[in-house]
């Protein structure tokens, strides 16, 4: 028996893409996923529980109740910014801040989430320029991205990061590349 194709419902978005990927660098831990929706959120809860996750951050428009996340004694942070394009200053610098927050507070256990629609341009974005200002190469970071999230950030974000540069907010050792004497 054969069941014609457009039958045959698949989660294409979720085959394609991994739900969650997790991202490590010295003492930064991220989780980049797709946006949970209402009726899926206890799914998104427990893998936030088993990743560790401290908080989470969304990127982009509201589609869901943060409540239940919250309630699971996860902090959240709105940080909107327009699909396809890049993080302006001021949401850049809350992001440092959000990360230094978490690490001061979690130094051993730091894990924050971070989410846009599919997960594949905004969230990349944020979480390659953490990697930036921990001290990771700009080619280090968008390679690291791509392989574990494939088909993230689109041509304008990576223009954009190839243009970033870091002020290394988020290094462990704050050395400069000047010694004056």
């Amino acid at each position: 028996m054969t069941i014609p194709f457009d039958t045959v419902q698949m989660p294409v978005k979720r085959f394609l893409n991994p739900t969650h990927t997790e991202i490590k660098y010295k003492q930064l831990g991220f989780l980049i996923t797709d946006c949970p929706d209402d009726d899926l959120m206890v799914n998104y809860i427990e893998a936030y529980q088993k990743f560790g996750v401290t908080a989470v951050v969304r990127v982009c428009e509201q589609s869901y109740d943060k409540t239940p996340i919250t309630d699971a004694g996860i902090k959240f942070y709105d940080l909107v910014f327009p699909d396809g394009t890049t993080p302006d200053i001021t949401v850049r610098e809350k992001w440092l801040n959000i990360i230094k927050e978490d690490i001061r507070e979690n130094p051993n256990n730091s894990c924050i989430a971070i989410h846009c629609v599919h997960g594949l341009g905004r969230s990349p974005v944020m979480v390659a320029l953490a990697l930036r200002e921990a001290g990771m190469s700009k080619q280090d970071s968008i390679d690291l991205i791509k392989a574990k999230r494939r088909g993230s950030f689109n041509l304008r974000q990576l223009e954009f990061l190839q243009k970033y540069r870091p002020n290394h907010r988020l290094a462990t050792n704050k050395q400069t590349t000047c010694t004056i004497m």
